[in-house]
């Protein structure tokens, strides 16, 4: 919470106190929301799945975290590979079945 006037009452409006810290900061064109957006990139990054990121973020929507589905690509590959893994430990190595390529499809 930023305070306002009343320390009691959070600021409504962040534009100055931003404008103060990006300033001091000697860094341009960041916006708050960039950082909320950087947060949520780095939870998805580390495998926390989008539920929990939209309760660090305060999202009260599952569809407003949605919007960050791109970002947990990363972390599915991770997981695919890592179930790969396993099964491949699970057989020993064992190759069970071969790979066919299947035709490309034709476009019209």
């Amino acid at each position: 919470m930023v305070p306002g006037v009343d320390p009691e009452q959070p600021r409504h409006d962040l534009k100055r106190p931003w404008d103060a810290v990006t300033k001091r900061a000697g860094v341009t064109g960041v916006r708050l929301h960039d950082l909320r957006h950087t947060y949520a990139s780095f939870g998805a990054g580390g495998g926390l799945g989008l539920p929990i990121i939209g309760r660090l973020l305060g999202h009260s929507q599952p569809a407003t975290t949605a919007r960050y589905a791109h970002l947990d690509n990363d972390p599915l590959r991770r997981a695919s590979e890592a179930i790969a893994g396993r099964i491949a430990t699970a057989l020993d190595g064992k190759k069970t079945a071969s790979v066919t390529e299947l035709p490309k499809r034709r476009t019209a």
